[in-house]
C-alpha cells in the first residue's frame, strides 16, 4: 500500500541517487549556460516583438516538500489569461498566442526554469510542480496525491512523455499514477528513457504545454 511512510524509505533508499541527480543538474545547466543565454534571448526577443512585454511568466507553484515557489517561463499566454482565474491548459488553448503556442511544441517557453534548478527548487527531471491552487484542490480529491511532492519537481518527467495534457481530475489522477511510478522508480536509466521519449515529444508535440 502506498503510503508516506513508503515515500520516504523508498527515497531514503537512493540518497546517492539524489545527490548525484543534484550535482547532474547543477553541471548539465552550466555547462550548456553559452547556449541557453544565446537561445534565451532570442527566445525573449521574438516573444517581446510579437507580444510585448511582459515577457516572462512568473507564477507560484508547489516544490518538494509542498513548499510554494516562484516557477518562471517565457509568456505564451495573452496579458489577461487568467483575468478569471486559473483554468486547465489544453492543446488548442486560445489564450495561447501564435508564437506561444511555437514555443511551446519545442518546449522553448520552459528555458527559464533553468534557474528554478540552479536554485535548487526545480530538477530538470521530476514531477511537473502543479499551481498551488490545483495542488491543493487535488490533494483534497486524490488520495496520496502529496506524495508527488517528495521529490524536486521537474521540467520534464515520466508522466509528462507519458500521458500528456492532463485536463481535469479525472485525468489528473490517471496521470499521478505515472508520478508514483517515476517516486518509486526514479533512477538514472528511468531518466536516460525520460530524456529520450522528452525529445521524441519535442518532435511530435505531443504532451506540450
Amino acid at each position: 500500500m502506498l503510503s508516506g511512510r513508503w515515500a520516504f524509505e523508498v527515497l531514503h533508499g537512493r540518497s546517492n541517487y539524489l545527490f548525484w541527480k543534484r550535482l547532474f543538474d547543477l553541471v548539465a545547466v552550466l555547462l550548456a549556460a553559452p547556449l541557453i543565454i544565446i537561445v534565451g534571448l532570442i527566445v525573449a526577443i521574438i516573444v517581446f516583438i510579437d507580444t510585448g512585454r511582459p515577457i516572462l511568466f512568473w507564477q507560484e507553484r508547489v516544490g518538494v516538500g509542498g513548499r510554494p515557489f516562484r516557477m518562471v517561463k517565457f509568456r505564451t499566454m495573452r496579458t489577461d489569461a487568467e483575468e478569471h482565474g486559473n483554468a486547465f491548459a489544453t492543446v488548442t488553448d486560445d489564450r495561447v498566442t501564435k508564437t506561444g503556442r511555437f514555443l511551446r511544441h519545442f518546449r522553448l517557453d520552459e528555458i527559464p526554469q533553468l534557474w528554478n534548478v540552479l536554485l535548487g527548487e526545480m530538477s530538470i527531471i521530476g514531477p511537473r510542480p502543479e499551481q498551488k491552487g490545483f495542488a491543493e484542490q487535488f490533494a483534497d480529491e486524490i488520495p496520496l496525491y502529496a506524495l508527488r511532492s517528495n521529490l524536486r519537481p521537474g521540467i520534464t518527467g515520466w508522466a509528462q512523455v507519458m500521458h500528456g495534457y492532463a485536463a481535469d481530475t479525472i485525468e489528473t489522477e490517471t496521470k499521478l499514477r505515472y508520478d508514483f511510478y517515476y517516486v518509486k522508480h526514479c533512477s538514472f536509466g528511468l531518466d536516460a528513457r525520460i530524456v529520450w521519449k522528452t525529445i521524441l515529444t519535442i518532435l511530435t508535440g505531443f504532451g506540450s504545454r
